[in-house]
């Protein structure tokens, strides 16, 4: 599929729009997605074949002390993802604490359970006493 002649010139328009805070067609975020709505272009217009366009749009924006909408929702997704790293760490030091607390539980158990045995095969070899003559 071919660009349409003007797409370039729908484009510019759109981003003036949105930059203005006059979107027509799109809600106005400051997005590739929002961007090629505007303007009336499919998203591999921008992604694609107008990447410099694209760049123009987010360096305006940046220059505009904004923050593309992506860009900040990416920021989030890693600040959130850098906590439950974290919060990983933690529980996988908590975890290695408690296996290490459970061998040697389970260590005690076993050498307390190898001397019952060798007690009570101890018991089990003492031969009964005989009884004395019965008193009848």
């Amino acid at each position: 599929m071919n660009p349409a002649p003007d797409e370039r010139g729908h484009i510019r328009a759109a981003m003036d729009r949105i930059l203005h805070g006059r979107p027509e067609r799109s809600d106005g975020a400051l997005t590739i997605v929002a961007l090629a709505l505007e303007a009336g272009v499919p998203r591999n217009a921008l992604t694609q074949r107008r990447t410099d366009l694209k760049n123009e749009f987010y360096a305006e924006v940046r220059a505009r002390g904004g923050t593309p909408d992506s860009e900040r929702r990416l920021r989030t997704q890693v600040r959130r993802l850098k906590e439950l790293r974290a919060a990983d760490a933690e529980e996988i030091a908590r975890l290695k604490a408690d296996v290490e607390a459970l061998v040697g539980a389970l260590h005690h158990a076993t050498t307390e359970n190898q001397l019952l045995r060798r007690q009570q095969a101890a018991c089990q070899a003492v031969t009964s006493v005989p009884s004395g003559p019965s008193w009848s």
